[in-house]
């Protein structure tokens, strides 16, 4: 998969909130799909089938031993994601910097003016 179809891929698995929840549980322990059903409010082959969209997301990966099968997330392309994230936040940090910037420079411009004392913005 090329880096711009593995970004897809996990924007699309991280859509779903039942594959965030899983994610977030996996954060904590790797864990079966029974142990992962427990607190979703849905079925073990739906949440086998949320790990399939995560696996291909290269979001977790599966281990075997004996006849249990393990799921264990894999952090890596989250760092991917969040770094494409970063850089449109550092975007929205400039752009409201300058737009503080020209507020600060437009009341610096405008002349002074007394408000009434009960003005009710004066107590807010």
């Amino acid at each position: 998969m090329t880096g711009t179809d593995q970004l897809s891929a996990v924007f699309s698995a991280l859509a779903d909130p039942t594959r965030r929840a899983i994610i977030a549980e996996l954060a904590t322990r790797d864990a079966t799909v029974t142990e992962l059903t427990a607190p979703l409010a849905i079925s073990m082959p739906a949440v086998s089938r949320h790990l399939k969209v995560l696996e291909r997301a290269a979001l977790i990966s599966r281990s075997q031993s004996g006849k249990w099968r393990a799921s264990h997330l894999e952090a890596a392309p989250l760092r991917e994601a969040a770094d494409w994230i970063e850089r449109y936040r550092r975007f929205w940090d400039t752009s409201l910097t300058r737009l503080d910037a020209h507020l600060a420079a437009l009341q610096a411009a405008e002349p002074a003016t007394e408000r009434p004392a009960d003005d009710p913005r004066e107590r807010a």
